[in-house]
């Protein structure tokens, strides 16, 4: 395998985590053009892992453009750690715990967070990225890049309200992310432990039985469920693919804690004929539907 051809394997991944930093994905597909071009000037022979060293140049140039954002320079601690206020106070089970909150404003608080920490924390809490990695990227110690991800998380911390209204939120930012391509907000909506199964009717119309995990679940909704609307499903948040103006496969969510913990694809007769689209968050009646036109890829939630 060629350069070339290494690069083209690497790419969706760094596009990935470029867009999850930025968030932008135009921008994203920028920086990883960028790396490439860093790359064709490399020499080879000191690169010892491609898909590292890659990861590395796209984060740091990433960081690099955060950074430009902010208007005045940011001094840092002997350490190598951005001052961000004080400590939480959290042990880090708590920290942890309180990360898995952050799905539904994910977008509004990374916005809040320093450079250096909403790389640590996209790295590492996102993408699975090691700290010795990370503090590469950010030319800082292991240590100090586990400080940042860790206050990261501390300023993210949300409160999720329960009930309908928290889920609809939920599955309105799923959708979102869905079509918008947002892999990272995806990764962050969707539970580790996420199932999404189908019923008979679904899988006959195209839908996969069956898909475990996160990244599984998000790689087949990234950049897709254009055509998916909101619905009321049993009276649950929900969404569902239309064709011709008629819902033809239901998107049935299980919500926890702000996370979405199960998908099941649903086109069984007398599920679609429960369904109710909602508009502006009040259910629209069968005869208030609108014409949708759209071609029809069950398979990649379109």
């Amino acid at each position: 395998m060629d350069l070339t051809e290494e690069f083209a394997a690497e790419r969706t991944r760094l596009v990935r985590i470029a867009a999850g930093v930025l968030g932008d994905r135009h921008e994203a597909e920028d920086v990883v053009q960028l790396a490439w071009l860093r790359l064709q000037s490399a020499q080879p022979e000191t690169i010892r892992s491609l898909p590292a060293w890659l990861t590395t140049v796209t984060t740091r140039l990433c960081l690099d453009r955060l950074r430009a954002r902010v208007p005045t320079p940011v001094d840092l601690t002997a350490d190598g750690v951005e001052p961000t206020g004080p400590a939480s106070g959290l042990d880090p089970f708590e920290e942890v715990a309180m990360a898995d909150a952050v799905g539904v404003a994910l977008h509004v608080v990374l916005e809040h967070l320093s450079p250096s920490e909403r790389v640590a924390f996209i790295l590492h809490d996102t993408f699975a990225v090691e700290f010795d990695t990370v503090a590469r990227v950010l030319d800082s110690s292991p240590a100090a890049a586990r400080k940042l991800a860790s206050r990261a998380r501390a300023k993210i911390r949300i409160r999720i309200p329960e009930g309908p209204t928290a889920d609809w939120q939920v599955v309105d930012a799923f959708l979102e992310a869905a079509k918008g391509g947002d892999f990272a907000r995806l990764l962050h909506l969707l539970a580790p432990g996420v199932v999404l199964t189908a019923d008979a009717d679904a899988i006959s119309a195209g839908t996969p039985q069956r898909l475990d995990g996160r990244d599984a679940v998000a790689s087949m909704f990234d950049g897709g469920a254009s055509a998916a609307l909101p619905v009321f499903v049993e009276g649950r948040a929900g969404a569902a693919w239309y064709h011709l103006g008629s819902p033809r496969v239901i998107f049935d969510f299980t919500v926890e804690s702000g996370r979405v913990t199960s998908i099941v694809f649903r086109a069984a007769p007398d599920v679609i004929a429960t369904v109710i689209r909602r508009r502006g968050g009040e259910p629209v009646a069968p005869t208030g539907r609108r014409r949708v036109t759209s071609k029809p890829p069950p398979s990649s939630a379109q």
